[in-house]
């Protein structure tokens, strides 16, 4: 085999993904860069992989002795407690995919867990150990959904670390200038909004917005007029932040811009304020559209979609072609109903109450067009008197409200009501409805659930165990209780660990299953308590 000296400064076997990709295919088929004379390949392979590994965990790549870099920033918070950081240890060296086959076991998924750490560890105010930091930007770096908490806990020195290795640029772009905060001065703050890279100006915007509305809105207004129509679509959204009436002006402005999705974003920015001219004007549209017919024995709401979608209600974001298989006249009807400020309803239609309105007959069969455009109009305001009206109760037939035309727009309603009317709902609705239907509704409710919504879950799961239901149809739902029920129900949750008698039309094996399932969860519950107590400052 031929083999090429290494250059200075080069490892030999090349980054890691080389030698990732030479040990797949086999040091036959593919040679091994930098391989010493005479020296056996599949032993320089290992030897590669091991220096590899020990420059990894090192946190800093290889490379020509240069200047040596400043101090990382100093992190003024609470060492984390030595259990702790031995928990976090564990958690960070468990990995996605490790499980055997579609059987989990009795043992807690540690990688569910490992989210969960983070936020008690960053509500409690503790700092990531430095021997820590390059295995959590490797587990940051791979799961996006850890980023943000990942990144508050490991603080100024991973990103100190993420200045030194391409890997973890990542974590530089994730906040404006690699802080969490806007830099203090006014002129930094300018200077990276005019000179930083997209990633930091989206990121920049977003922090300053969040910390003074008026400030980000100044930065973008200034720039507005140059920037790309995919950029200033990106920072019309940061707008959401902080959306408020002095908005207004900007966003009436960009009703004008060239691009179609520009224009839409700032209607539906405009729409969620009640009081903008935008709102306004659709709300009269949208008036003229539906009436209160009093000729019936019953009075009735009636409906007189829009003939056609003029210059004037595209402007206003109400976009002209539907979709296929929709009509053109139910379309525009719905765009305008949504961006209607719904206090129009109750004024237009009586005094009623949204109770009463929506309890009203709708003549024509529009209906369920008419209740959809509420359900989104009462998601984009905000508004909770709508959305418990649209809801219903949910002992509802077919598990619907007199509104809610589906799951997913069932649980955009709850999300705009409080944690706990949220969680009694959502606790009725699976007494009533079971388990089956809850899974999406149980993704909005706070964590850890309340003490009626994680009764409603295990007896629900209790029903099915019984019945001998197929265990695996459950599998979800388990899954989410692990991760949300409060530990203090591990004691009474005991009782359901023991493998139960098995009815004749159960499932084969479901009980073991079950057993092995509850045995999981209580496992994984007092662990949770554990780790909550880990995190707790001597």
């Amino acid at each position: 085999m031929t083999t090429t000296p290494a250059s200075p400064g080069t490892p030999v076997g090349g980054s890691w993904e080389e030698l990732v990709t030479v040990a797949l295919l086999g040091t036959e088929r593919r040679s091994l860069q930098g391989q010493r004379p005479g020296q056996q390949a599949p032993v320089a392979l290992l030897d590669a992989a091991a220096v590899e590994t020990v420059r990894r965990r090192a946190g800093v790549r290889p490379a020509r002795a240069a200047a040596r870099p400043e101090p990382a920033a100093p992190d003024g918070r609470t060492p984390l407690p030595p259990a702790a950081a031995r928990r976090l240890s564990t958690l960070l060296a468990d990995r996605p995919g490790t499980g055997g086959g579609g059987r989990r076991g009795a043992a807690p998924d540690l990688v569910e867990l490992l989210p969960q750490w983070l936020a008690l560890a960053n509500a409690r105010g503790f700092a990531a150990p430095p021997q820590a930091l390059p295995a959590l930007l490797d587990a940051a770096r791979g799961r996006t959904d850890l980023r943000p908490a990942a990144l508050a806990f490991a603080g100024p020195r991973a990103l100190w670390l993420a200045g030194l290795n391409p890997e973890w640029r990542f974590a530089l772009r994730s906040s404006p200038g690699g802080a969490t905060t806007p830099p203090e001065k006014a002129e930094d703050v300018q200077r990276l909004w005019q000179e930083g890279l997209f990633a930091e100006r989206v990121a920049l915007l977003g922090a300053v917005r969040a910390k003074d509305p008026a400030a980000g809105r100044a930065l973008l207004v200034a720039t507005w007029a140059t920037e790309r129509a995919e950029d200033r679509l990106m920072f019309l959204d940061s707008l959401r932040s902080g959306l408020c009436a002095e908005d207004e002006a900007f966003l009436e402005g960009a009703l004008a811009d060239r691009s179609r999705n520009v224009r839409a974003t700032a209607a539906e920015l405009l729409s969620a304020l009640p009081g903008s001219a935008l709102a306004a004007r659709m709300a009269d549209r949208a008036a003229s559209c539906v009436a209160l017919d009093h000729t019936r024995e019953t009075p009735a709401i009636t409906v007189e979609a829009p003939h056609e979608c003029d210059a004037a209600m595209e402007r206003d974001g109400v976009v002209p072609k539907p979709p296929a298989r929709r009509g053109e006249r139910s379309w525009w009807l719905g765009q305008l109903v949504e961006a209607a400020p719904l206090r129009t309803w109750v004024a237009r239609l009586g005094g009623r109450s949204p109770e009463e309105v929506v309890a009203l007959p709708v003549a024509d069969g529009w209906q369920g067009e008419l209740h959809a455009a509420w359900c989104r109009a009462a998601v984009r305001q905000r508004d909770p008197a709508w959305s418990r009206a649209l809801l219903g109760p949910p002992s509802a037939p077919e598990a619907g409200g007199p509104g809610a035309v589906s799951l997913a727009e069932r649980a955009k309603l709850l999300a705009t009501l409080s944690p706990g009317e949220r969680a009694d709902w959502v606790a009725g609705f699976i007494g009533t409805h079971g388990l089956s239907e809850a899974f999406q509704l149980l993704g909005v409710c706070a964590v850890p659930w309340a003490g009626s919504l994680g009764r409603a879950v295990v007896d629900a799961l209790d029903i099915a165990r019984d019945a001998g239901s197929f265990p695996w149809s459950f599998s979800g739902v388990m899954g989410l209780a692990e991760r949300c029920l409060d530990p203090a129900e591990a004691a009474r949750l005991e009782g359901l660990t023991s493998v139960p008698d098995e009815s004749e039309h159960a499932a084969p094996g479901s009980g073991d299953y079950w057993a092995e399932a509850f045995q999981r969860l209580v496992t994984t519950l007092r662990l949770r308590a554990t780790m909550s107590a880990e995190l707790t400052a001597p």
